[in-house]
């Protein structure tokens, strides 16, 4: 007999400072469902031609209308449906950028809510909801709610070397890799990053190149991150990231294969054991067109340490 198959979905715990409170308290949005008679977080199931994290942030904007940058990732929720087919639920804190209005029928959402952790806890129906809650006060309370990330990308899907004789610098996208780079754009929407680096060559620029025509990014780009500027001096690389690590906003870096070995070691090293495992070891280490996203905090001295890490590929 065949398996039913698994339902996915996902969702978000918004949070920000209370206004106008001495003690800068941490408030979490909240929806109230009508048809369920039931306080959950906004959520949804996953449409055909989006990601994850692009289903997320969608179905925020239409719960709520609070258009959101996705954070570090949450626990997992997964149950089976009264048809029993399982569901399962993936989760991201973030932070609100701004409100428009929700387009969710008031059939399917009818009152949202921002309350205080203590209060939100009282107020959430399932207890699934509740342990997700449980799991971003933990992240509070170890200040490492509140990250930054760092998007690695490895360019879209390129002509091939041999089917290429001008110079690899100019070696261009594939129809393939062109349509890889319009969905990336979606996906990079999800975490917005304001700058970016990538190698000069064609190939990498392209790969950005749809995410830029819709953002207000910058970019840099850097001969070190190329392959030539790779084997010419190895050590640009750990410069270039060193950089990205120095600002505040949310980055990215876009390069070739042969670099992600040098980009993932310096990452590694700034996380626990645990965290460290998670990180690509294993030759092409990301395909054409994924992103390793790193999620980056603050320690007590402010340097940076590597709290999260997860890899995405855009669906085209």
């Amino acid at each position: 007999m065949k398996s039913p198959t698994e339902v996915l979905a996902a969702g978000v715990i918004c949070h920000r400072q209370a206004r106008g409170s001495s003690q800068h308290s941490l408030q979490v949005l909240l929806v109230h469902r009508p048809g369920h008679e039931d306080w959950s977080w906004p959520k949804g199931k996953l449409e055909s031609g989006e990601t994850l994290p692009e289903c997320a942030v969608r179905e925020t904007a239409e719960e709520t209308g609070v258009r959101v940058r996705l954070g570090r990732p949450l626990p997992e929720v997964g149950y089976n449906l009264p048809d029993g087919r399982p569901k399962r639920v993936v989760y991201w804190a973030a932070s609100p950028r701004r409100t428009d209005r929700p387009t969710a029928p008031t059939t399917e959402i009818d009152r949202t809510a921002w309350l205080g952790l203590d209060e939100a806890e009282e107020r959430l129906t399932r207890d699934d909801d509740r342990l997700i809650l449980k799991a971003l006060r933990g992240m509070a309370d170890d200040g490492a709610l509140r990250t930054r990330p760092l998007l690695t990308i490895r360019h879209a899907t390129a002509r091939p070397r041999d089917a290429w004789a001008l110079p690899d610098a100019d070696r261009p996208l594939v129809s393939s890799g062109r349509r890889q780079a319009m969905a990336l754009a979606g996906l990079l929407s999800c975490w917005q990053p304001e700058y970016l680096l990538s190698s000069p060559w064609l190939r990498c620029q392209d790969t950005l190149r749809p995410y830029l025509a819709l953002s207000e990014a910058r970019l840099r780009v850097k001969g070190g991150l190329s392959e030539d500027g790779f084997r010419r001096d190895p050590g640009k690389v750990g410069k270039h990231l060193a950089h990205l690590l120095g600002r505040d906003g949310p980055v990215g870096l876009c390069t070739h294969r042969p670099l992600l070995p040098s980009v993932f070691e310096t990452l590694r090293s700034l996380a626990d054991q645990t965290v460290a495992a998670q990180f690509p070891d294993i030759s092409p280490y990301l395909s054409p067109g994924e992103v390793l996203v790193t999620h980056l905090a603050r320690s007590n001295t402010d340097e940076n340490r590597v709290v999260a890490v997860e890899r995405h590929t855009p669906v085209r």
